[in-house]
């Protein structure tokens, strides 16, 4: 089975080459490498399955020298004419779209990248799987689709019409354009929303990342929203697992029982879903830095900061549909977790420096 995975260079994308590439299955990964983030950190991640540098050109697939069953090409997503080309030379049974503008404060700054990426080049995705009859799409929503929503916990039966962000805008956004394809052309898809994503390699934006470094330098770190801030943290293992099940039993058909009196924006008649892939249980903000600390074995200093534009307080992931169809339960504790971050943080930079 061949296997597109989008955003290979990316936390998320780099974790599943590894599980999938160590499963057997034939991998070709795609990326752009932009710099939103330190782009040593994402070739690092692809040296990591034996993707080198010096051997990367832009719209050119370079083999691994680690794994026979991957393959890695530079190629922007919003760049029409090579997607469609490198799916009909590839003929992917299926594939997992992982790639996007990410950032929630960035879209507000930045917002003709996600426009560029996230629609223009989610919808070259799901061109190439209607034209060359891809088995099933696997694509990257977010926890941040459920915006004004404040019933707890986010149930994917909710209404997400009320995003506070283009990123979440544009992430419901490909919810409705697979939608589409699959009712027009009997494409399997399954969206997931992820609940704030951590673990080692992560991204130097994320807050983890970012109070790691800031309390092992001696600096102080921002506390939005004077520390009422609650996440639905997931490591990063339990993310993988889930799409790893996915991946392996896709929505072959519709739901026979979904009624357009009362439709369930989770699923469809035609063969598409939509789950929350999260812990299912948040953490108080000021408790996840406790971690960190105890972690460290340094104090934060902390600045107490008005919440952020675009932000939201809390997040809460109910994953009952993803256990029911797929006997998902994520297992990871956040001080295994973030024990598991900072032990790969302080090896990682010091094998750096």
């Amino acid at each position: 089975m061949k296997i597109l995975v989008t955003g290979s260079a990316g936390f998320i994308g780099f974790h599943l080459v590894n599980r999938l590439v160590k499963e057997g299955y034939d991998i070709v990964g795609l990326d752009n490498i932009n710099d939103y983030y330190d782009v040593g950190l994402k070739y690092d991640r692809l040296a990591e399955v034996g993707i080198n540098k010096g051997s990367i050109r832009y719209n050119s697939v370079v083999s691994s020298d680690l794994h026979s069953n991957y393959r890695f090409i530079q190629l922007n997503l919003e760049d029409e004419q090579n997607i469609g080309k490198l799916f009909e030379s590839e003929k992917f049974d299926k594939v997992c779209n992982l790639a996007a503008q990410a950032g929630v404060r960035y879209s507000i700054e930045n917002p003709k990248a996600y426009i560029d990426s996230n629609i223009a080049g989610f919808l070259n995705i799901l061109e190439g799987c209607r034209h060359n009859h891809v088995g099933h799409l696997l694509y990257a929503s977010s926890s941040s689709v459920y915006g004004l929503n404040e019933s707890m916990p986010f149930s994917v039966s909710h209404n997400v019409d009320h995003p506070v962000s283009l990123y979440a805008a544009s992430k419901k956004s490909n919810e409705l354009m697979a939608h589409t394809y699959s009712h027009l052309y009997n494409i399997a898809t399954t969206g997931l929303r992820f609940f704030t994503v951590y673990g080692p390699w992560g991204r130097p934006d994320m807050a983890l990342f970012l109070f790691t470094k800031a309390i092992l330098e001696g600096r102080s770190i921002d506390v939005f929203n004077h520390g009422n801030m609650e996440r639905d943290f997931t490591y990063i293992d339990d993310i993988v697992e889930g799409l790893y099940r996915i991946i392996s039993n896709p929505p072959h058909k519709g739901n026979n029982n979904w009624s357009g009196l009362n439709p369930d924006p989770s699923a469809s008649v035609s063969p598409y879903r939509v789950y929350n892939i999260g812990n299912n249980n948040p953490v108080k903000l000021l408790d996840f830095i406790n971690a960190i600390e105890k972690s460290t074995g340094k104090t934060a200093n902390k600045n107490l900061m008005p919440i952020q534009l675009g932000d939201v307080p809390k997040t809460w992931a109910d994953v009952d549909h993803l256990i029911n169809d797929y006997n998902y339960k994520p297992a990871t504790t956040i001080t295994e977790g973030v024990n598991r971050f900072i032990e790969w943080y302080i090896k990682y930079y010091n094998d750096r420096n």
